[in-house]
């Protein structure tokens, strides 16, 4: 696809430097976090700013040559795996935290600064990033806007897409526009501000963001409820937010995932339990203490045989840190790890983790759950061995019927990982053939040349009539 006056095109762009074409960093990029998914791109370039980036994709859209922004690949979607080759961008020189505002509550940052380096910094002038993904300590910025992250305190605050204010983009054609802004009211035209966050890369390249910031909580409380099985954690899930406590972090994780995390960050958790709550409140004191409380009289309404309050900063610190690390300690368990973030309306919790029990077991399976049960994001995470065809195929299937489980339940196939190439089989099943018919329509119209991450999402009609010719 790369001929070598094309590849001195980019070397006068961004220096041969910021170049790759070798074979051993080709392989480097030609996967990320997501499992059974590779592809080789043909170059790998590093440009230092958005004037490089438009060069860069102006040059791809005259050759039609595909490009995937990619940030620390960290995504659970294949949202980066370059499945048509082409080039992959990285932002290894566009790290930057640009401005610190105190007085609009505002940070600009450039897409490859880490998401931990915009928290510490907020923390730093008494303000509060809240968007927190797992990965947060690796993950960047401009991927979480990509797929629009979430993370542990989604319930009370939020994701990425409502806190980013502004954004800087490079759309197919090289030009560069400025979405939103540090406006606390913008209704000046279409919003295309959220239009490209959560795109995956399909509609543009970010090259800068400003983001929201909030005052820093006054205090937080961090409690842990234990269940002698799941169903009892999911209907208190449900029982608290029908008392109308919003905590900032609701967890939930069964018995298998809670031996596995113990073994793995050893700091004494609980596993005689078949099913854990991780609870976080955070605020005013007097109302933490209050709805602390009564949070606790709910959980042991709901059949906890043990609720306790970290007693220290340190002690919650490592209770939530042994959280952030269930996918580390189950991806040792077998070969191949497979994570799944099927959503539900909280009401409805407990008849998804019931089904997702039936299902595993009706298929031989060994499936973990944990997630974000506040928000009802579930993350079914299969343990298996990709070189188990037999056994890969009865994966495929119970993951087929947990997402068709989520949609007749009310809820999504995704809630934080993005839909990628894993999800692309089953979107349909969320926003029907008219839903994928109008995103098509808007890829057509900003990315004509279907350049910007190909094959993500959806496929484009074009692809869809070549695929089924060449069956």
């Amino acid at each position: 696809m790369l001929n070598q006056e094309i590849i001195a095109k980019f070397y006068d762009i961004v220096g041969k430097e910021n170049v790759e074409t070798n074979q051993a960093s080709l392989l480097a990029y030609s996967y990320d976090s997501t499992p059974q998914y590779q592809a080789m791109p043909d170059a790998v370039i590093a440009p230092r700013n958005t004037e490089e980036v438009a060069d860069i994709v102006s040059i791809c859209n005259q050759y039609r040559i595909p490009i995937v922004p990619r940030g620390s690949g960290t995504n659970l979607c294949a949202g980066t795996t370059p499945i048509k080759g082409g080039i992959v961008l990285l932002f290894k020189h566009m790290n930057q935290i640009l401005e610190t505002d105190e007085e609009n509550l505002t940070m600009t940052v450039q897409p490859g600064v880490f998401t931990k380096e915009i928290n510490d910094r907020a923390l730093e002038v008494g303000l509060f990033y809240p968007p927190d993904p797992g990965s947060m300590h690796i993950s960047q910025i401009g991927g979480n806007i990509s797929e629009n992250s979430g993370g542990l305190r989604g319930l009370k605050y939020g994701v990425t897409r409502d806190y980013v204010m502004g954004l800087e983009v490079v759309l197919a054609n090289g030009d560069i526009i400025r979405t939103g802004g540090k406006l606390a009211k913008d209704v000046a035209g279409y919003d295309l501000t959220r239009l490209i966050v959560g795109s995956e890369g399909t509609l543009g390249v970010i090259t800068e963001a400003t983001l929201k910031l909030i005052p820093q909580p006054e205090t937080k409380k961090t409690m842990l409820a234990l269940y002698s099985d799941l169903e009892a954690a999911a209907e208190s899930v449900s029982a608290i937010i029908a008392n109308r406590i919003i905590p900032a972090t609701l967890e939930f994780l069964d018995q298998a995932t809670l031996k596995v995390v113990e073994d793995f960050a050893k700091i004494g958790l609980p596993t005689e339990a078949k099913a854990v709550l991780l609870i976080e409140q955070d605020g005013a004191p007097e109302i933490v203490e209050r709805d602390m409380k009564k949070m606790a009289e709910l959980c042991r309404e709901n059949r906890a045989f043990d609720v306790s309050v970290a007693k220290t900063e340190q002690d919650a610190e490592k209770l939530t840190a042994a959280r952030r690390t269930a996918l580390s300690a189950l991806s040792r368990l077998k070969p191949t790890t497979i994570l799944e973030d099927a959503t539900v309306p909280r009401s409805e919790i407990a008849n998804m983790v019931r089904a997702i029990t039936e299902i595993a077991n009706k298929y031989q399976l060994t499936i973990c759950t944990f997630g974000h049960a506040g928000d009802g994001n579930l993350h079914p995470t299969c343990l298996t061995d990709a070189r188990n065809q037999e056994e890969i195929e009865r994966v495929e299937k119970a993951f087929a019927e947990i997402f068709e489980k989520a949609i007749e339940l009310g809820g999504t196939i995704t809630g934080e990982h993005g839909v990628g190439v894993m999800k692309l089989p089953y979107l349909h099943l969320k926003v029907g053939e008219a839903g994928l018919e109008v995103m098509r329509q808007i890829k057509k119209a900003l990315d004509p040349n279907n350049i910007l991450n190909p094959g993500k999402i959806f496929v484009q009609q074009h692809e869809e009539e070549s695929r089924v010719n060449e069956q």
